[in-house]
């Protein structure tokens, strides 16, 4: 199932995105209430080339995870990962939805782009085991997990560089019901691929993560995880159009411009 939320004729709804996507006969059906839980359609109906895509939850905060692919963790100049999953946030602010534009700082000249798996959390845990962790997921989406690259080698620490307003596009809708344990997922600029790895490569997978995550923190149905990006990050400019694609869940584009 594909869990959007969407905006038409003036109002905000979550939906189920049914049909051909590719072929442009896809629809969504307005979920009566939330995703988070049983829920019932309702019978409004839309072609998906009417609505707009919103970022498909608004999560009280997205808990990210750095250094979690062996080939990213080299590209960095690290020898070896770190002995545990490095968390960081980035806050409700940043996050946007497909088709929103990423917003360059002034300060900051060598902004990147991190294609990621993003895990969404269906129910209010804390301290979920591993074997366990998938009771508490909603779904999965794409995600791109921009990044200030200068800002975060001169902080030391990544909050101000990965924390700007619309420095987390995620997308385009929640799939369920999909094994994430090998995923392509890739990442484009003006339709050069830039990067080009699957999940199957994750340090740490979904499970580890969920469950580390938890241990730390109570997680809030909405809230996001990023699971990390494989090797590839570069950057993006003003003018640009950047991709994120995931197997099985569809494409993230956002165009880039520069803030005011």
């Amino acid at each position: 199932m594909r869990i959007a939320r969407f905006s038409v004729q003036d109002q905000v709804a979550f939906g189920v995105v049914e049909g051909d996507i590719e072929g442009g006969d896809a629809t969504v059906t307005a979920i009566a209430g939330h995703p988070f839980g049983d829920f019932e359609l309702s019978t409004a109906r839309f072609p998906l080339a009417d609505v707009r895509l919103l970022a498909p939850v608004l999560p009280s905060k997205v808990v990210a995870i750095g250094q979690n692919y062996a080939d990213h963790v080299k590209e960095m100049g690290g020898d070896q990962p770190p002995p545990h999953p490095v968390l960081f946030l980035k806050p409700s602010t940043s996050v946007i939805g497909t088709g929103d534009a990423i917003a360059l700082p002034p300060i900051s000249n060598e902004v990147h782009h991190e294609a990621e798996l993003a895990v969404v959390i269906g129910r209010l845990c804390r301290d979920i085991p591993q074997e366990r962790a998938h009771d508490v997921i909603l779904g999965y989406t794409c995600a791109n997990d921009v990044t200030a690259r200068d800002l975060q080698r001169a902080d030391g620490q990544w909050a101000r560089a990965k924390g700007f307003d619309t420095f987390c596009p995620i997308g385009p809708w929640v799939t369920t019901g999909i094994d994430p344990s090998d995923l392509a997922i890739q990442a484009t600029v003006d339709g050069q691929l830039r990067q080009d790895g699957r999940t199957r490569d994750l340090i740490r997978g979904v499970a580890e993560l969920v469950a580390f995550a938890s241990s730390a923190m109570t997680l809030l149905p909405g809230d996001v995880l990023l699971t990390g990006t494989p090797a590839g990050v570069g950057p993006i400019h003003a003018g640009e159009q950047v991709t994120v694609s995931i197997e099985g869940l569809g494409e993230l584009t956002n165009r880039v411009v520069s803030r005011d």
